[in-house]
């Protein structure tokens, strides 16, 4: 668990050094000698890295090792760098001759780092240890003088001149002398030499000290009990075939499996020709995988080899003979790897959430990968299985990054599922597989948009104050508040005409209300803008346009413009009395200020003095006779009819009219005077015609102020009375031709002839009015501001007729 911290963390270094591009390249070295008091200063490595101190707090600068441990601490007030704990480099380091403490100093905002490596100076802490406390050798004692005795070599766990430098008897002995290294530069061996001839009956053993001195200061010794013994026959020590056994193990080879054996040779015979086999004792039974069999010399593995652990294992075996003599041979164990270790991968920087807004090349994750196998077994390759939106891109050595490759939409997608697989060359080739989720994190890139182009909503005249009429919707795409939507009425633009003030809209739910009653003859239709915006920052905003239609009710009564009903007196119709059934007597003219069903009229004759002799069209409000006129008929007949529109409940209003049955238009007959005699005949007609001047002068000025005060000055009239619209004037005259209802001019043309018992009465065809685009302006304010036409007169009616024929407007 150690070894994987270490590795992460040296991952973690490694990532900081490749995303900081001004890290320094060359590593800050510093040395400090081991087993230095806590607290005692390394260095500073704020002055040496070209930081202040200031610096070192505000970016709030750690060390990361590779190992894990902190060995050394840093003190940001300072930038001193201390020792941390207790520091043993042959704890720490072992035999290597260079004991090196790599760390990073990493610091935030921006991300900075710098590779910092503390050397470690060994101090003689160590004394030289012999394996063994007591060494017996047996020496024949016909060995010849030079003879060299190998000695176990005492270890020294500190390096360079801590370690054992020279080897010394004690008490000197005349017999023998103790070498250290002859052989060459890097022999260590210790051997003894025989100075002179033994002599067994002289002496048969003898004892001394073997002494071994290193080179510290002060120095430090070791010492082990050297005893001789003198043996009379056994003269030949046992040789090994090579003085190296090399040997070739895979790594997964199982327990109990040979190595290989070792052949030793003794020339002697007996018990001193047997020779027997055993590890020195330099090598630790504890930790060696190897087991040695005495008799045969076979090498077996005791438990499987790790070639990530150790690639090679240094053997040193020991052949001794029944006498007592012995040699040594070195056996070199190769383990051969194999592919048993699949690839590592260790994230060393991630990012999610990622904003949609993110720009392509946008690293995303920074990752290594390893394989602790050797040669194809440990070359790795790394695959991304979608590679649509992110892509892996080689760092440095074996490190990736995961970078996008294209714009992210999180409308489109706002998880990412990415799996990294990372492969071997082996074979079989062994895989592992990272997975990485990444969030998308939304921005305001959408604006609400309405579930419509258009709303168009209908609201009743008359309608109560603050009506829900409708509501307007709109969906934003994007998440949070930046699809929260709020609705408000978009402001009018000078240049455009001022929407009406009567309309609200609820900025939640987007509900739409008219605030007050509107009336149809004064608004029948209007139009705003209703905006809608979300929270973002920037808000984003959409526009939809919103027709309000007002829908007619049947509030105004029809109106009866001919006859004139505020003409005081009132005008007579004259009638024939030989005119025959349907005889035209005249034309009831209405109009309805309502649209629709609420303007058709009808007509009916409400009471009459003869209500046998009348008939009124229900459509035209036409008035005929209904028969025949005869002499016992009352002269003046009088009439009112019932106009009534198709509303419901219906609205009326009454026309009064009379009528004079003549024989001829000389002879006029009042309705309370006494027969007139054949004297007054002339006076009568000339009374008649004056009459009728002054009734025709009469109607032209009341119809001259009625048209004023009724269309002109519009605000002195109610709503109702608005004729027709400028954006409706066709459909207005339709209704009022479908109804019979137009104000159609007719022309009478009238002879009258002084002394004639004759008349003549003609009814011509209807003079259709022309109407010139002309617009007069009414309404109380902006809101109630509608183009209406003006009252038109037809250029027929202006011009001069015929000599003793009233004109159609002169007898309207």
């Amino acid at each position: 668990r150690r070894r994987a911290m270490a590795i992460a963390r040296q991952v973690l270094c490694l990532s900081a050094f490749l995303s900081v591009p001004h890290a320094r390249a060359e590593p800050i070295r510093y040395s400090v000698a081991e087993e230095a008091e806590s607290g005692s200063l390394v260095g500073n490595v704020a002055e040496d890295a070209g930081l202040t101190a200031a610096q070192l707090s505000a970016r709030r600068a750690r060390l990361v090792s590779e190992d894990g441990r902190q060995h050394l601490g840093l003190d940001r007030g300072s930038g001193r760098l201390v020792v941390a704990g207790r520091l043993d480099r042959e704890e720490l380091c072992g035999q290597s001759a260079t004991c090196m403490l790599p760390f990073e100093l990493l610091l935030a905002n921006p991300l900075q780092f710098f590779r910092v490596e503390v050397a470690l100076e060994d101090i003689n802490d160590h004394s030289p240890v012999f394996p063994e406390e007591r060494v017996t050798f047996k020496i024949l004692e016909r060995s010849d003088p030079g003879s060299r005795f190998p000695l176990e070599a005492a270890r020294d766990l500190d390096i360079g001149s801590n370690t054992v430098q020279a080897y010394s008897i004690s008490p000197e002995n005349e017999y023998f002398s103790v070498s250290y290294g002859g052989h060459s530069v890097n022999d260590k061996s210790v051997e003894l030499t025989l100075e002179k001839p033994l002599d067994r009956e002289e002496e048969a053993e003898m004892s001394f000290s073997l002494i071994a001195v290193d080179g510290g200061s002060p120095p430090k010794s070791g010492t082990t009990q050297v005893n001789i013994v003198v043996l009379d026959v056994n003269d030949n020590a046992p040789v090994f075939t090579q003085k190296i056994y090399l040997g070739q193990v895979l790594e997964n080879l199982p327990e109990g499996s040979v190595v290989l054996s070792v052949v030793a040779t003794d020339r002697d015979i007996g018990i001193n020709g047997e020779t027997s086999y055993q590890f020195s004792q330099a090598v630790s039974q504890t930790d060696n995988p190897f087991t040695i069999d005495s008799i045969s010399g076979e090498i077996k593995l005791t438990k499987p080899l790790d070639f990530e652990a150790a690639e090679t294992h240094e053997l040193s075996v020991r052949a001794t003979d029944g006498g007592g003599l012995s040699t040594v041979c070195k056996v070199l164990v190769e383990v051969l790897d194999v592919n048993d270790n699949a690839p590592e991968l260790v994230v060393s920087s991630f990012s999610s959430p990622l904003p949609e807004n993110t720009v392509p090349g946008t690293v995303v994750a920074l990752f290594t990968v390893r394989d602790r196998d050797s040669g194809a077994n440990g070359k790795v390759s790394c695959a991304l299985e979608d590679q649509l939106f992110f892509s892996l891109r080689p760092a440095y050595k074996n490190y990736y990054e995961l970078v996008t490759v294209s714009a992210l939409d999180r409308e489109e997608t706002a998880q990412y599922i990415l799996t990294v697989t990372a492969a071997d060359a082996g074979s079989p080739p062994l895989t592992s597989t990272q997975t990485f989720t990444v969030d998308i994190s939304d921005v305001n890139d959408n604006a609400p948009v309405f579930n419509q182009t258009s709303y168009t909503m209908y609201v009743r005249e008359n309608n109560v104050p603050t009506v829900f009429v409708g509501a307007v919707s709109a969906a934003d795409a994007d998440v949070g508040l930046n699809a929260k939507v709020t609705y408000s009425l978009a402001a009018v633009q000078p240049a455009e005409r001022p929407s009406c003030s009567c309309i609200s809209v609820n900025s939640e739910n987007g509900h739409v209300f008219v605030l007050r009653p509107l009336d149809y003859e004064r608004l029948r239709q209007t139009e705003v803008t209703v905006s809608a915006s979300d929270a973002g920052s920037p808000p984003l905003r959409a526009n939809v346009t919103l027709r309000l239609v007002v829908v007619d009710e049947n509030d105004n009564a029809p109106l009866v413009l001919y006859p004139a009903q505020d003409s005081s007196p009132p005008s007579s119709e004259l009638v024939p009395v030989w005119a025959e059934a349907g005889y035209l007597i005249t034309k009831v003219v209405a109009v309805d200020a309502d649209s629709g069903q609420n303007s058709w009229l009808s007509y009916h004759l409400l009471r009459a003095t003869d209500p046998g002799l009348f008939t009124v069209g229900v459509q035209s409000g036409e008035v005929r006779l209904r028969r025949p006129a005869t002499e016992r008929d009352t002269v003046k007949q009088k009439l009112v009819v019932l106009v009534r529109d198709n509303g419901k409940p219906p609205l009326s209003a009454t026309a009064a009219l009379s009528a004079l049955l003549l024989k001829d238009f000389s002879d006029v007959r009042l309705p309370h005077g006494s027969p007139a005699t054949e004297d007054e005949g002339g006076s009568l007609t000339t009374y008649l015609i004056i009459s009728l001047v002054l009734v025709s002068v009469l109607f032209l000025i009341s119809t001259a102020v009625f048209v004023a005060r009724k269309v002109c000055k519009r605000k002195e009239l109610k709503a109702g009375h608005v004729l027709y619209g400028a954006d409706h004037l066709q459909s207005g005259l339709a209704d009022a031709a479908a109804a019979g209802t137009l104000p159609r001019a007719y022309c009478y043309e009238i002879s009258l002839t002084t002394g004639s018992g004759n008349s003549e009465f003609k009814f011509l065809k209807p003079i259709l009015p022309s109407l010139p685009p002309q617009h007069c302006a009414v309404g109380q304010g902006p809101d109630d501001e509608q183009d209406l036409p003006c009252v038109p007169v037809s250029t027929e009616d202006m011009a001069p007729d015929n000599p003793g024929t009233l004109s159609a407007g002169q007898f309207n």
